[in-house]
């Protein structure tokens, strides 16, 4: 079992795609908390445990190939130090949602983030959530502000009465010059200039109160 605290170092690095995690690799051992990933929960609280044993952790965080298991309680971003972003990019995650009852919790990715090991944390997020919406949104210290409010779209696959397993959903944020696109399975659901997002910095995960999900994949890839 590991213990991590509510807060986490971020170590701002040069843009270097070959360092980010690679989803077939596990950090650590498989089945394993992994070793150099942070997590930060929304509300501080030091007593959180972050482990591998499921029944008896606050979240369950673990390696397990390809990609990486969550099941939280708090809600809490995940990230990789060195999964850093500038420029122009994609970033990209593959997200399986296992059944959230009927809890209406958000599970995505973030980007753009500063400070994340202190009180003026900033980052702004691209979520899912089961009723079939997304949302745009930015944290800054302990406020958020709205990009875009929950928005319906086709586009969102949900977990339904006849899903045996789980429900994927691909999310894909294209970083241009003047514009940055968010779409969910290959369907572009939201457009914004790119002076209204924060782009450069950390790129990670965002996953709710009480899901379980599992991350197949999670890459940023660079524009040439």
């Amino acid at each position: 079992m590991k213990r991590i605290l509510f807060t986490a170092a971020a170590i701002f690095l040069p843009f270097a795609v070959t360092a980010q995690p690679d989803p077939a690799v596990p950090d650590g051992e498989n089945l394993m908390v992994p070793e150099f990933w942070q997590v930060r929960l929304d509300r501080p609280n030091p007593e959180a445990v972050i482990g591998s044993e499921a029944d008896s952790v606050d979240i369950y965080f673990v390696n397990m190939t390809p990609g990486w298991h969550i099941t939280t309680g708090p809600a809490a971003i995940f990230y990789h130090p060195e999964m850093m972003t500038e420029g122009n990019y994609t970033l990209e995650s593959t997200i399986h949602l296992f059944d959230p009852g009927e809890r209406r919790e958000a599970y995505g990715v973030f980007m753009g983030g500063q400070n994340l090991d202190s009180e003026e944390i900033m980052y702004d997020y691209f979520l899912l959530r089961n009723t079939g919406e997304f949302l745009l949104k930015r944290r800054s210290g302990a406020e958020t502000s709205l990009i875009q409010d929950w928005t319906a779209s086709d586009a969102v696959n949900t977990f339904g009465p006849d899903t045996e397993s789980s429900v994927e959903n691909h999310l894909k944020v294209d970083v241009q010059e003047e514009t940055v696109t968010f779409s969910v399975n290959g369907t572009e659901v939201a457009s914004v200039s790119r002076d209204q997002v924060m782009t450069g910095g950390s790129a990670g995960l965002r996953i709710n109160h009480a899901l379980n999900v599992h991350v197949s994949d999670l890459r940023v890839t660079p524009h040439e």
